[in-house]
């Protein structure tokens, strides 16, 4: 017991007092393993959904102007030009609907998204899921049975063998975003451009 007390009292002095490389890189360690293996799993208890909490990678949300400008901005309404108030009336959503939406203004890439369930999932709510190749999406819900969405900032759904917007699964639904912390995303961007860098992927 006295051997373990002072191997315990080592390590204690060399993740919190020392300052060296190898305690940087222990503290990381530790801090990936703490947030993967216990806050994670406990928030996705609390919220109901087995990823609480994604990064935006994309600007398929973003909104490059003021809401007003942003609706009546080009869009493609099937085969032709339109706007996105155009767009959106073909789902017979308003622009004062639209405006009572979470997240009506968008959010930018590099923002953290936390989520809840999906299972009371609805038009207007911004719902996370999964595409063919396995890449999470976060899009917004336009029309329900069978689900369709589309990104703000695009002028139009994705049609692709890997994405299709207008028949999204409820089997690939991960949650619908909740809350929003601007920019705490990047942190995950820059570590998956690092890591690409040196031929590892990471998701």
């Amino acid at each position: 017991m006295a051997n373990i007390g002072l191997y315990w009292k080592r390590f204690w002095r060399f993740i919190w007092e020392e300052d060296s490389i190898w305690s940087w890189i222990a503290n990381i360690v530790l801090t990936f393993i703490l947030i993967k293996y216990v806050v994670f799993p406990f928030l996705g208890l609390l919220l109901g959904t087995e990823f609480p909490v994604v990064a935006v990678v994309s600007t398929s949300m973003e909104h490059d102007e003021a809401f007003d400008q942003w609706w009546s901005s080009e869009a493609l309404c099937e085969d032709r030009v339109c706007t996105q108030s155009v767009f959106y009336g073909m789902f017979n959503i308003t622009k004062e609907e639209f405006k009572n939406f979470r997240f009506r203004n968008g959010f930018n890439k590099g923002d953290v998204m936390v989520l809840t369930s999906a299972q009371s999932i609805g038009i207007g709510d911004t719902a996370v899921f999964f595409a063919k190749d396995g890449r999470p999406i976060i899009h917004r819900v336009v029309s329900l049975d069978p689900i369709k969405t589309k990104g703000d900032h695009n002028k139009a759904q994705i049609m692709t063998s890997q994405l299709n917007e207008n028949n999204v699964s409820r089997q690939d639904l991960i949650g619908k975003a909740w809350f929003r912390i601007p920019l705490l995303g990047y942190v995950k961007i820059l570590f998956v451009e690092l890591a690409s860098l040196f031929g590892v992927q990471v998701r």
